[in-house]
């Protein structure tokens, strides 16, 4: 009787203490991929399909990790609709003992492997680009709950969702430094599933300007989203769900691929550095044809 009654404490014990380690459904509390700030793209949709391969290094934060990616937008309706998925592929991951005492990791190692999410998006253009008005294209995407390392603290164990509404407009502008000049802007609305069948929810936004000369583009800008959970009385300020970044990105566009080299800072709910490096091509004979 005394065993039986000491199992029950210890199954309401673990099971409360379980939700409290996984309360804090947040980019503060897990690793870089879990719900990381969405990518600003150029408000625009190609001809063909692209594929998009990068490679990433988080540091900082006691917690360091080195991830490939893989993106893949097709259009469906040349310039106008596109589906386009993509995946944190594998992450190999090394935290210290006190990031893995904050997470309340329940595992036995700080390092490993973890797969990613993955991630489908809709894209429709709803306003072509003239000389008055900008590109204007609505996303829908769903994040997926495929990814693994739960208890390491690596990935979510939920799904999610966001739309969003970018606008870009271009300007030719040939200077010295410049032939074009081209600003994106973006809004947005993110929700996602934390536990007990609460869904946190955010506003998106973000910005950025891209200069280009000749086969050279920079671009820096500023995203983020902000949920409701830090300001719950039942959570705290140090929910950590409204994560800010700041980034920089020079593009090299050569003859048939193009070179990418970004650095992100976060700066808020955020505590990681990046610097991603990647390629992008086009693929006519993987483009669809109606």
């Amino acid at each position: 009787m005394l065993r039986t009654i000491q199992l029950v404490i210890l199954l309401l014990y673990t099971g409360h203490f379980n939700a409290q380690l996984i309360e804090r459904y947040s980019p503060s509390w897990f690793g870089p991929n879990a719900h990381p700030v969405p990518e600003l793209t150029n408000a625009r949709i190609g001809k063909y399909t692209n594929f998009d391969l990068s490679m990433d290094s988080y540091f900082g934060y006691g917690d360091r990790t080195q991830s490939s990616y893989l993106r893949v937008e097709i259009p469906l309706v040349s310039e106008r609709i596109a589906l386009k998925l993509w995946a944190n592929l594998i992450e190999h991951y090394t935290v210290d003992t006190i990031v893995a005492n904050k997470r309340a990791m329940t595992v036995d190692h700080y390092s490993g492997f973890a797969r990613g999410d993955i991630y489908v998006q809709t894209k429709i253009r709803l306003l072509k680009e003239t000389e008055q008005i900008p590109n204007l294209i609505i996303n829908y995407t769903l994040k997926t709950s495929s990814g693994t390392g739960v208890y390491e603290k690596r990935h979510f164990n939920t799904t999610g969702y966001y739309f969003e509404l970018e606008a870009g407009k271009s300007f030719k502008i040939k200077t010295a430094i410049t032939d074009e000049i081209r600003w994106v802007g973006m809004v947005g609305f993110m929700c996602w599933e934390t536990v007990n069948y609460t869904q946190n929810d955010a506003p998106m936004y973000g910005t950025k300007i891209q200069f280009k000369k000749n086969k050279l583009e920079w671009e820096g800008g500023i995203r983020g989203y902000s949920g409701w959970m830090n300001k719950h009385p039942d959570y705290g300020n140090d929910f950590g769900d409204r994560p800010l970044v700041t980034f920089t990105k020079v593009n090299i566009i050569g003859t048939k691929v193009k070179y990418y080299l970004q650095y992100q800072y976060g700066m808020r709910d955020f505590p990681y550095q990046q610097v991603r490096v990647g390629i992008q091509f086009d693929s006519k004979k993987l483009t669809p044809r109606y």
